[in-house]
């Protein structure tokens, strides 16, 4: 994996560490929406739901764009799928490390020197 990959990985799932930035991300799934949608489940200022959406946007986990007066956050789907593929590529990964474990640990082995004294 490249040093560009292994960053935006961190940043993806640093990001995603925030319980209120997992329920944001969420919400987005959804539906675009503003600063002010975003702050109503939350007890939090719209102050605190930007810097919120802030961090994901670093992690390219969200987009916003200036629509009248408003800047409406968009959940940028792409970025996540390319971090669920990564997901996906290691619990491959390990689970054909877990079988091959299995298989090691399940085969007969040749009795040892204590077996044949017996």
């Amino acid at each position: 994996m490249d040093k560009e990959t292994a960053d935006s990985l961190a940043r993806t799932f640093a990001a995603l560490a925030d319980p209120t930035r997992v329920t944001i991300v969420g919400r987005l799934a959804g539906g675009d929406a503003t600063v002010k949608e975003l702050t109503e489940p939350f007890d939090l200022s719209q102050q605190a739901v930007s810097r919120h959406l802030r961090v994901l946007e670093e992690a390219g986990l969200v987009s916003r764009r200036k629509q009248a007066q408003s800047r409406p956050a968009t959940l940028e789907v792409d970025h996540l799928v390319e971090v669920l593929t990564w997901i996906d590529a290691q619990r491959r990964e390990w689970i054909d490390r877990h079988a091959r474990l299995s298989q090691h640990l399940n085969r007969p082995h040749p009795a040892g020197p204590q077996e044949e004294q017996q």
